[in-house]
């Protein structure tokens, strides 16, 4: 364990009470990261309300307060200081300088801004700590016609938003004959792109427009992973050696994985976020090394999203979430168990939830249409994307436990099942 991560671990066990109660049964001189329990989100998250008292290591005095994804009654708040937002968005600018970007380039930023999300202000940040590019910050909820109208008049060459919103922009320009913006590069975060969507992105702004992650970050895990043009196929991304330490882990066992190619679920440790540290944090995502271990600023490839959150477009639904509404319909249909099943078509991402019940209601489809209408009061966002045709609509499929995909190393459950990756 090196210096700066010991220090870490060390500062949080005494300032946090969080971790100080975590790391209880761990000797207070072990210096092997993986004696140390991975972080169990829904806990994490519980001790982190009430302005943070339960996981930040001191009152917040400066700096900025952020907000991702969760139940409306459940939101999830990041405490940055002053000092850890400008570290967040440097190390991020120095990763993006790798992706492609020029010194010229006149880059659109289609992110979203407001109710705390991060996205918008951080890649505003970001590129202008990169020194790579001018940013127009254009905003992902201005009308279509405005949006399009700043890009021609402005000649930006570059956009960088969610999937969605780039999708939503082409499917605009494809409905609306106009000349055509030129667009050399298409920068997307915050959900995947696949081999449909780039095919349409370069049908609308040609062949030799690229395509690929303006890097891999979220609000809570912060920096994560950055797309190095010259080396990283789509999925992949290096990992921030200067502030990260990155994990691939069993998902049964939790052990280790160094192997290339395994893939597990992804952890972070920031080495730079003291308020609020992230230790064995689980990033929500699955991967798989490209590189051998003790290759500098490593290769990993993402896989799919694991069991803390399914990802449907530019929405998060949370395991946790789907659990709690089904619970609630305990008396009329007592569940035994659920699994959400996520593929992609249409160029769109579908969610379905299949529902195991302990017996079958005597109104199947009445009692699936209340609990997909619980969900949507709980996470308004998926029926305005499906009104935008944006997702597909949530359905609720009931099962029994035999349909159910299970893990073949623990034979638990899987409570999610993600497939786009292997549709391509």
């Amino acid at each position: 364990m090196n210096r700066r991560l010991w220090e870490l671990i060390r500062f949080a066990r005494e300032r946090s009470p969080y971790y100080r109660e975590l790391y209880r049964d761990v000797p207070e001189e072990s210096r092997t990261l993986s004696d140390y329990p991975v972080i169990e989100q829904e806990r994490f998250w519980e001790a982190n309300a009430r302005f943070g008292e339960g996981v930040l290591t001191a009152p917040q005095t400066d700096g900025i307060v952020l907000k991702s994804g969760g139940t409306t009654g459940n939101p999830k708040y990041s405490y940055f200081t002053a000092g850890e937002w400008k570290s967040f968005t440097e190390v991020s600018g120095r990763g993006f300088r790798r992706n492609g970007v020029r010194e010229d380039d006149r880059i659109a930023n289609l992110f979203y801004a407001g109710e705390l999300y991060a996205s918008f202000l951080y890649v505003t940040d970001l590129i202008q700590s990169s020194g790579r590019g001018v940013v127009y910050p254009v905003g992902g909820q201005v009308p279509l016609e405005t949006m399009v109208h700043l890009i021609e008049s402005l000649r930006l060459n570059v956009i960088t938003g969610l999937t969605t919103t780039i999708m939503t922009l082409v499917e605009y320009l494809n409905e609306h004959p106009q000349p055509r913006p030129k667009i050399d590069l298409v920068l997307f975060g915050g959900e995947p792109f696949y081999d449909d969507q780039m095919e349409a992105v370069r049908a609308c702004f040609g062949s030799g427009t690229r395509v690929h992650s303006i890097l891999y970050a979220s609000v809570d895990g912060g920096e994560l992973g950055y797309f190095d043009a010259a080396t990283c196929a789509n999925g992949e991304h290096r990992c921030f050696d200067e502030s990260t330490v990155m994990e691939i882990v069993d998902e049964a066992t939790l052990e280790p994985i160094e192997e290339p190619g395994r893939i597990g679920k992804l952890l972070v440790t920031n080495l730079n976020r003291r308020l609020m540290p992230l230790i064995r944090y689980p990033t929500g995502d699955r991967a798989a090394w490209v590189d051998p271990a003790g290759t500098p600023d490593r290769r990993f490839r993402l896989a799919s999203r694991s069991e803390e959150g399914a990802r449907i477009g530019p929405i998060t639904l949370y395991v946790q979430d789907v659990h709690h509404v089904l619970a609630a319909f305990h008396d009329e249909v007592p569940i035994l168990h659920f699994q959400i099943l996520l593929t992609h078509d249409g160029k769109r991402d579908r969610a379905t939830i299949r529902v195991v019940p302990q017996t079958m209601p005597q109104d199947p489809d009445g009692v699936a249409d209340r609990i997909i209408r619980a969900i949507h009061r709980q996470r308004k966002l998926i029926p305005e994307m499906v009104a935008e045709g944006k997702i597909h609509p949530l359905v609720l499929e009931w099962c029994t436990l035999e349909d159910l995909e299970h893990n073949p190393r623990s034979g638990k459950t899987k409570p999610i099942i993600d497939k786009r990756l292997e549709q391509g």
